[in-house]
């Protein structure tokens, strides 16, 4: 007759939790065990006796290893708990050390080596002690409600982990969402910064071929203002992409663009572009600020691309009580090209931008039948992101 290796009784990796419990639960029984029953066997004027608190606390002690060894724990501590009862000692709570060995081993996948050990050891009290009727029902009655009571806290721990396990997956899922929202919003920052700094550079170098022979100074000019808008265009995706690095090992050089920078921004457009300030200036909270500033950035870019020669841009800032309003217009003056304007990624863009603070935005011709072209986007301020902003 073959012999199991201890390694055939080492529960398999699918079986086992990841990480092991320490010895705490198996202290905390060995402690429980003898003072319990020594109370209990206060109340029932019994003795426990010196080997049978020793068998107590061995029963628990030996708990320590139960995940590692879950067949082999289980049947040693049914055997002292056995031998215990054997001696006929006050039951008191002497089956806390079974009842979490068969937990463990149920869990592992032995069942049935619960069910016989368990069957096995009633068997040989009746047998050895010479229990009664009566003792021996109301030991079977012990025993069932110990089963039972383990098989809810198996249940119990299942759905306790269950629990564990999908909150865990719930708070992935969530991280995932806000780095895909975060990849979002630096590409539509990357668009923005693109998309205006490069149509400028394009404008402006078609000036400075036209102007090279006419007139070296105005190309010279239209030299430096490419070089000072690529410039630009390289720090602000510097800044932009440093936000990819959350530990501080690249943090932007400069803060993120806001209202404060719209002067150059206008200044910047070569366009002719008028400012327009409605309502008393107040603080706004950094999303509102930055949004806001792409959102009249890509208007611009817009006009330079669409509008044609000869536009000229207003661009009307409405501080409000509970929203800015933002509107970039041009004057329908420049020569558009027919049809419809075409509604790109950077209208879908400046869409999201107002969607993602709950605002909205509509692009459209000017309602006063100029010819012309209006951004116009509302953006909520809300009391906490006001409070925020200020200090």
């Amino acid at each position: 007759m073959s012999r199991s290796s201890p390694a055939a009784d080492v529960a398999s990796p699918g079986e086992r939790p990841k990480s092991r419990p320490g010895p705490g639960l198996a202290v905390l029984t060995a402690l429980a065990q003898p003072v319990g029953t020594a109370i209990v066997a206060g109340w029932q004027h019994a003795s426990v006796g010196v080997v049978g608190y020793v068998l107590l606390v061995f029963s628990g002690l030996a708990l320590a290893d139960r995940h590692r060894f879950p067949r082999r724990n289980f049947l040693i501590v049914v055997a002292a708990t056995l031998a215990y009862h054997l001696l006929d000692r006050p039951v008191g709570v002497s089956l806390l050390a079974p009842m979490i060995g068969a937990a463990v081993a149920m869990v592992a996948g032995h069942r049935w080596l619960v069910a016989t050990a368990s069957a096995g050891s009633y068997a040989i009290w009746v047998l050895v002690s010479g229990a009664t009727l009566s003792q021996g029902l109301t030991a079977l009655a012990l025993i069932a409600g110990a089963g039972l009571v383990t098989e809810i806290g198996i249940l119990v721990a299942a759905e306790v982990h269950n629990g564990i396990a999908e909150q865990r997956r719930l708070s992935e899922e969530r991280q995932r969402r806000r780095a895909s929202e975060q990849r979002l919003l630096i590409a539509a920052e990357l668009h923005d910064v693109l998309g205006h700094h490069l149509s400028l550079i394009n404008m402006r170098a078609g000036v400075g071929l036209h102007l090279m022979d006419r007139d070296p100074e105005q190309a010279r000019a239209a030299l430096d203002a490419i070089a000072q808008s690529s410039a630009e265009a390289l720090r602000e995706v510097q800044a932009v992409l440093n936000t990819l690095y959350p530990t501080g090992e690249a943090a932007p050089r400069a803060p993120a663009p806001g209202l404060d920078r719209l002067a150059e921004l206008t200044e910047d457009a070569a366009l002719p572009t008028r400012t327009v300030i409605d309502g008393t200036v107040q603080p706004l909270p950094a999303a509102v600020d930055r949004a806001a500033y792409r959102i009249v950035q890509e208007g611009l870019t817009n006009i330079r691309r669409h509008a044609g020669t000869g536009a000229a841009a207003t661009v009307t800032i409405r501080y409000r009580q509970d929203a800015l309003v933002v509107e970039v217009d041009d004057d329908g003056g420049g020569v558009r090209q027919p049809g419809p304007a075409p509604a790109g990624n950077g209208i879908t863009g400046m869409r999201e931008r107002a969607a993602a603070l709950g605002g909205e935005l509509t692009a459209g011709p000017a309602p006063d039948g100029s010819g012309g072209w209006r951004v116009r986007a509302t953006l909520p301020l809300g009391r906490d992101q006001t409070r925020e902003a200020t200090s």
